[in-house]
């Protein structure tokens, strides 16, 4: 009879978000791929320079720098390596993008404005390992492995997450008019267990999300961010 050598241990832990302590306001967009993150990103920009205010826009994984651009040669298919490596690349990308722009611009005043943020890390991490149960075991494991209590979970967490909701359908539908060329995470089944992902995110942090519809068009949406994020200015 074949014996198991796995070991089984029980671990207890508390997840602390550390805080914004900067003077500057950090502003992130999620949603699957189509959500409209990229045009909204532009379009709060765009508001913010019409008040007068400093922005630094930053985009989550980066598509330069060895790290960023080993990522964006991974999505495209062009370079194979095990899903959880892609996932610490990501983690490695993050704790550079958050070193060297987020918590400068963040320290200096600035409003910083980022597509996308250390909340994909869970709903696409665990989509790598073929996970759909978000309470299980294994899941909460991976999260702590490579997720929120990674290293990048030592710096500041964004004040206002706006999640665009979406349903995958609209997601493909949007991506098709955009591109010919899927990504990696770019296809519906796929993009419907990212989006449980995300809804089972939202129900364990409730506070750290503004969810707003984004079947509505883009100008819709930008007026409901820009109050948001007025009310958080003053």
């Amino acid at each position: 009879m074949k014996r198991s050598n796995d070991i089984e241990y029980e671990v207890k832990f508390k997840q602390t978000l550390k805080r914004n302590p900067h003077k500057g306001l950090y502003v992130a967009f999620e949603g699957i791929d189509g959500a409209g993150k990229s045009v909204q990103v532009k379009l709060l920009k765009k508001y913010l320079q019409s008040l007068g205010k400093s922005t630094l826009v930053t985009f989550q994984p980066r598509r330069e720098g060895p790290v960023g651009a080993l990522i964006n040669e991974i999505l495209k298919g062009k370079v194979k390596v095990p899903s959880v490596s892609l996932q610490y690349l990501y983690t490695a990308d993050r704790i550079i993008d958050h070193l060297h722009h987020i918590e400068p611009a963040l320290k200096s005043g600035k409003i910083v404005i980022s597509h996308r943020c250390m909340w994909s890390n869970l709903p696409y991490g665990l989509l790598d390992k073929h996970l759909v149960n978000f309470d299980s075991n294994d899941a909460r494991v991976i999260d702590v492995a490579h997720g929120l209590l990674s290293l990048y979970n030592q710096f500041t967490i964004p004040d206002l997450t706006f999640y665009l909701r979406i349903s995958a359908k609209t997601g493909i539908e949007r991506l098709e008019k955009m591109h010919s060329g899927y990504e990696l995470y770019e296809k519906k089944s796929k993009m419907e267990k990212v989006a449980k992902g995300y809804e089972w995110e939202i129900k364990q942090f409730p506070g750290e999300f503004v969810i707003i519809d984004g079947e509505q068009s883009p100008e819709e949406v930008s007026m409901q961010v820009n109050k948001f994020v007025a009310k958080a200015l003053k």
